[in-house]
């Protein structure tokens, strides 16, 4: 089968070219959408447990046994 015939049976079938690309698309976009925010969400978490573990540190510091 040479190049010319596989671009043939491409643009006979181009229903489901049209489906494959746009379910790449749309993986593709969810796959990216998902990672930036679980990025988002884990600095988030990081953030809140260096203030927790910071503000836990400070009282226990100034608020020893007399």
């Amino acid at each position: 089968m040479n190049y010319a015939m596989n671009v043939q049976v491409l643009l006979d079938h181009w229903f489901w070219l049209l489906v494959t690309i746009a379910a790449l698309v749309w993986y593709s976009t969810v796959t990216v959408y998902v990672a930036v925010r679980g990025l988002r969400d884990i600095r988030s978490m990081f953030r809140r447990l260096r203030e927790s573990s910071s503000q836990s540190g400070e009282s226990s510091v100034g608020g020893g046994q007399r």
